[in-house]
């Protein structure tokens, strides 16, 4: 017990002197902390990863997508304005398929972006079902170039979970 008790007495201390050297500098310490590239040029092509095999949701500890979606309560009005859009509709399958195999259909958590068959033939077009949006925003993060437009939607209809 003793050890922690100095150990956390010491960690004050150095943030205590850290903080106060960065108000006296006005916030322009020598330092800073960087994360690297954003998170959308951290991006690898398919064919430089293994394909990931995920188990079939059991119901006790994984879910199925729609029923973790429901439970945000998330609600979107339909006569509501699109607020997700593509600047340029050729770039999820000219770009995004061709060379990652489709991410928005994988880092999006409630599945809002799927590739279908076009209807001109067997060309894929990028689906997207906005009202399975939970409002996370990891789309306009995470899209490769940085095509799609999140907007907040009209109402404030965000998730609502509830026991929270």
């Amino acid at each position: 017990m003793c050890t922690l008790h100095s150990t956390i007495h010491w960690a004050c201390t150095v943030v205590f002197v850290l903080s106060g050297f960065s108000i006296f500098m006005g916030g322009r310490e020598p330092w800073t902390l960087k994360h690297g590239p954003q998170d959308h040029e951290s991006l690898k092509p398919a064919s430089s990863c293994p394909p990931i095999v995920y188990p079939k949701p059991d119901g006790k500890i994984s879910f199925d997508l729609l029923s973790s979606v429901a439970l945000t309560g998330t609600n979107h009005e339909g006569d509501q304005p699109a607020h997700l859009t593509l600047k340029d509709d050729r770039i999820p399958v000219d770009h995004n398929l061709a060379l990652y195999e489709g991410p928005e259909q994988r880092f999006c958590p409630a599945g809002v972006y799927e590739y279908v068959p076009n209807e001109e033939g067997g060309n894929m077009k990028l689906q997207i079902n906005a009202q399975n949006c939970i409002h996370c925003k990891t789309c306009d993060i995470k899209d490769p170039k940085q095509n799609i437009n999140w907007v907040v939607p009209e109402g404030g209809g965000g998730p609502a979970y509830n026991g929270m």
